[in-house]
């Protein structure tokens, strides 16, 4: 065989190998993001049920208002945690979030969703704090670059740990820092390079009016 012929038989597709390779790709375009398996619970402005909306759907084009949570853990002295959300999060990747948020399923109350979600991302179960509480709630809309917005109505929660023994997820926190909660609301421009989600400025604002 002659070299030009080599060159020619190298780059001469291989029908199967082409098709199994259209078919991963396929496959890989057909798979839903995990949020589109998940339902939240559409509400009004007063916080009441209207049904289930599809979680990716209530978080991308123009949104429905929907039901959350966030919840504040703080230490016995006054400091509140904060916890960067993991860079494969769609929405506020890597912001730090004062500490957790998300979602109650239907047929769950705010509580146990939070105490579900502690747990989950930080290893905090209930023997570690008695307090848990609920102290306001309130409505906002934030857009996040071209990737979706949040419209929630939102309550807080707050809890202070007895015992700070934290065991994060890596798949939903990236790091952890204990703040000075006063000095972090008296001096926001001092922490601005750690981008805070919308929803923790807004329920820290609120908590200090």
């Amino acid at each position: 065989m002659s070299t030009a012929e080599g060159r020619s038989a190298s780059t001469e597709s291989d029908p199967e190998t082409e098709s199994a390779a259209e078919s991963g790709a396929a496959a890989q375009a057909e798979t839903p993001h995990k949020n589109a398996r998940q339902d939240v619970i559409a509400v009004d402005a007063d916080d009441e049920p209207q049904g289930l909306v599809n979680r990716l759907d209530a978080h991308t084009g123009d949104g429905v208002r929907h039901r959350a949570f966030t919840c504040l853990v703080f230490d016995g002295e006054g400091r509140i945690l904060l916890a960067q959300r993991a860079p494969t999060k769609r929405l506020w990747d890597t912001h730090w979030d004062g500490t957790v948020a998300s979602h109650p399923v239907e047929g769950q109350s705010q509580k146990e969703a939070t105490r579900q979600r502690l747990e989950e991302e930080l290893g905090i179960t209930p023997e570690q704090y008695n307090d848990l509480r609920v102290t306001d709630r309130f409505e906002y809309k934030r857009y996040y670059e071209n990737a979706g917005l949040e419209w929630e109505v939102c309550a807080v929660l707050k809890v202070t740990l007895d015992d700070t023994a934290l065991d994060p997820d890596e798949e939903e926190i990236a790091g952890m820092l204990w703040v000075d909660y006063d000095h972090l609301h008296d001096h926001p421009q001092w922490y601005r390079q750690l981008r805070l989600c919308p929803w923790f400025e807004i329920a820290m604002r609120r908590d200090f009016a």
